[in-house]
């Protein structure tokens, strides 16, 4: 890449897409697509000295290695220097609304891992689960909905492949858990077309994170939402979704109705980065109401101590002990 001189005009931009050393940015103001790598200070941390800012020169005494494994992510509103012929260089990633965020794989067991941040800017996450052919499993949605809790991210649940099932009974039982939460509950088919606007509408004009495992149909749902659009997602899933912490290629399309899609394939959890186990419950709706009632008040693990108010709740049918359930194996890891 040429070097940064100061006759280069200064703009921003949105990464829809990273591989290895690119990144490929959406400009704000002509919507041009600029090709950029990034520069080594966003790798590096400078520590100024801790005392009043006011009475010492800001002077730099130590520089520390930025432990990211990419300091900028999909989604990032990020500044870059124009260098012309569509490339550029990231100088500066902006403030971030939002992130989905997971930990980074251990190598051997005497590593730490590291905050992996997957999408910034994030409006909302959509796990996706058929309705059958895979039969959903219910632990894992509490899992991905829990993890977007501890964010801060609203969840959007998408049941597929309906005309599979019908209005079966079972499967109503089961989403009226999620639905008495709060949560919002939308059921789809690509064969009847089924709830296929009224997803649309739930995902104009906002970043949307798809999760969910491989099977359950997200590359029909996007092909009937935007033709093309699953048949684009699922190429970029080829070389993205073979393993469980793989990342090293991400893309967020483009609605034609505004917003735009990210995919996550091969994403089996998030979340939950350094979060200390005695704040769980406050990740789960319907818990929430009863922390610090007690007997024991916050010091309650809510397992097996007399006078556990979530322990009562869930025996008085106020919590779904399966969610409870859930609950208790997200403690014991």
């Amino acid at each position: 890449m040429q070097p940064v001189s100061a006759t280069y005009m200064h703009r921003q931009g949105t990464v829809y897409k990273k591989t290895i050393g690119n990144y490929v940015v959406h400009t704000l103001d002509t919507h041009q697509v600029i090709t950029c790598e990034i520069s080594p200070r966003l790798h590096k941390q400078l520590i100024y000295p801790t005392a009043d800012p006011n009475s010492l020169r800001h002077v730099v005494r130590e520089v520390k290695e930025v432990k990211f494994i990419d300091p900028v992510a999909v989604g990032d509103l990020v500044q870059f220097v124009d260098t012309g012929h569509g490339a550029g260089l990231i100088t500066e990633v902006l403030p971030r609304k939002s992130k989905l965020v997971r930990r980074s794989a251990v190598p051997m067991p005497t590593a730490h891992p590291f905050e992996q941040i997957i999408v910034a800017n994030v409006d909302q996450v959509v796990p996706i689960f058929s309705a059958a052919q895979p039969p959903p499993k219910w632990n894992l949605l509490d899992r991905y909905l829990t993890s977007a809790e501890s964010l801060d991210l609203f969840s959007l649940i998408c049941i597929t492949k309906l005309d599979l099932v019908g209005q079966d009974a079972r499967l109503q039982a089961e989403l009226d858990v999620y639905r008495q939460i709060g949560y919002r509950v939308l059921l789809t088919s690509t064969v009847t077309g089924e709830g296929i606007e009224e997803l649309r509408r739930a995902l104009q004009g906002r970043i949307s994170v798809f999760v969910g495992k491989s099977g359950v149909g997200k590359t029909s749902l996007l092909n009937t939402m935007q033709p093309g659009l699953g048949l684009r997602v699922n190429a970029v899933n080829q070389v993205t979704g073979k393993g469980k912490h793989t990342t090293t290629n991400l893309e967020m399309f483009p609605l034609e109705n505004g917003g735009s899609v990210v995919d996550t394939p091969g994403m089996r959890e998030f979340g939950l980065w350094e979060m200390d186990e005695s704040d769980l419950a406050l990740f789960f709706p319907e818990m929430r109401p009863f922390v610090g009632r007690c007997k024991f008040g916050l010091d309650c693990s809510h397992d097996n101590e007399p006078g556990c108010a979530i322990r009562k709740a869930v025996a008085e049918g106020k919590i779904a002990p399966r969610r409870y359930a859930t609950f208790q194996r997200l403690r014991e890891e």
